[in-house]
């Protein structure tokens, strides 16, 4: 197995380059951190955001756009504002997890994966079932924790609901205006 280690950890906010190309630094050991790499990249903020544009596009619908945004802006302002608990493992600390809730990955996931299933509803058993895989290994591989998980899925649980209602009601103001 290959295994790519990161040019120069910084353990700081990543740089704009770290943010625009996936796996930028990704280690490919364990195989299952790399696995989970690959399912949740869809999740991934620029491929996320492009995907939902694609969908938004054929359903001519941009409110899913909007959705997509306002739920990544409070995802990040939740990140920077709710404290929990410290984690630790073994006695040790676990800082990574401090400002991990709620899970942008899960949130962008499932965003997409509901966008994807109104735009191509013969997706949607694939698109859930992917759904489920990212969410269980984004655990699994400890990137988060399941409360993460939960939190990320329940934002995009309201920023879909929201996106879905003001699609119905769009579609109901162009009806009568016919």
């Amino acid at each position: 197995m290959v295994t790519f280690a990161p040019a120069a950890p910084t353990g700081g906010p990543p740089t704009v380059l770290e943010s625009l190309v996936p796996l930028f630094h990704a280690l490919w050991h364990p195989v299952g951190v790399a696995v989970t790499q690959i399912v949740t990249l869809p999740g991934q903020v620029v491929i996320s955001f492009v995907l939902v544009a694609l969908a938004a596009w054929k359903l001519r619908q941009p409110v899913w756009i909007v959705a997509w945004l306002g739920a990544v802006i409070v995802e990040v302002v939740l990140r920077h504002t709710v404290t929990r608990p410290p984690l630790y493992w073994n006695g040790v600390h676990i800082t990574a997890f401090d400002s991990s809730w709620p899970s942008g990955h899960a949130l962008r996931c499932a965003i997409v994966a509901a966008v994807f299933a109104v735009a191509w509803p013969r997706a949607t058993t694939a698109l859930a079932a992917w759904l489920v895989a990212s969410a269980v290994l984004l655990v699994i591989a400890g990137f988060h924790t399941p409360t993460d998980v939960a939190g990320g899925l329940l934002l995009a649980l309201l920023a879909c609901g929201a996106a879905g209602a003001a699609g119905a009601a769009g579609a109901d103001r162009a009806l009568r205006e016919r």
